[in-house]
């Protein structure tokens, strides 16, 4: 009675035949199939998640206060950007580097109004960009690492403006590669693959790999002598394409 298996013998009367009967012990005997148990999931690690910004932008910020001097403005059916000051007027050290931290903004009016007031001060700022690079890299950086694929791109379409809109200004931003190009190398061969159909959106150049080509020979052609070495140093594989007489 003491051990867990016992056997006992019974006597089957019409048969004849002993039979033996082997005890468990009070284990459970069910026949029901076990519950599938729940695989752990791969952890991922994240690298192409979109980053949301913890704060606001400046742009936003002083936008709302009524700090910038431009509006919204109609022209017909079209909109536009206009300026209550002269651009030959304002001060870009000050101005420059809040329209650029509104390149991460996803909200009307704010989208508009910082994605064309950088291109306007880019086209006549000249000279005056040159003594603000360094304060515009924060704004860079922190719109490209929010890995948001249309900030990113609209950011680099703005890198190729700023690069190209004095001759001095590409090889002031070589020192600052460290700052801008890891994003670029993990994006770089993220390109849409449609196989034989047709991007319909192709209009608004949101493809990211080869927007992050075209600007990588732009900062290769404008960076000067060392522009290549560095730019090898952060992305690895990259190949130039840019022909030197």
């Amino acid at each position: 009675m003491t051990t867990l298996l016992k056997k006992i013998q019974k006597k089957d009367m019409n048969k004849g035949k002993t039979k033996v009967v082997i005890g468990k012990g009070g284990a459970c005997s069910s026949l029901a199939k076990p519950k599938p148990k729940k695989q752990p999931k791969v952890p991922k690690c994240g690298a192409f998640k979109e980053r949301k910004s913890k704060s606001p932008s400046l742009f936003k910020s002083f936008y709302d206060r009524g700090d910038l001097p431009l509006q919204v403005a109609f022209k017909g059916p079209t909109r536009r950007v206009q300026w209550n000051v002269k651009l030959d007027k304002l001060d870009y050290e000050h101005f420059l580097p809040i329209f650029f931290d509104g390149i991460r903004e996803i909200k009307e009016p704010y989208v508009f109004l910082a994605r064309e007031g950088v291109r306007d001060l880019l086209k006549e700022g000249k000279s005056k960009i040159l003594p603000v690079i360094p304060r515009l890299i924060i704004p860079i950086k922190t719109a490209l690492n929010t890995r948001a694929i249309p900030i990113v791109c609209e950011m680099i379409k703005v890198l190729m403006k700023l690069v190209t809109s004095h001759e001095l200004i590409g090889e002031a931003l070589v020192p600052y590669y460290r700052q801008i190009l890891p994003v670029f190398n993990l994006l770089r061969h993220k390109n849409k693959n449609t196989g034989d159909g047709i991007d319909y959106g192709q209009k608004n150049n949101l493809n990211v790999g080869d927007l992050i080509e075209e600007c990588l020979e732009l900062f290769e052609l404008n960076g000067g002598e060392d522009a290549f070495i560095n730019i090898k140093y952060m992305i690895p594989t990259y190949q130039s394409n840019v022909q030197r007489n």
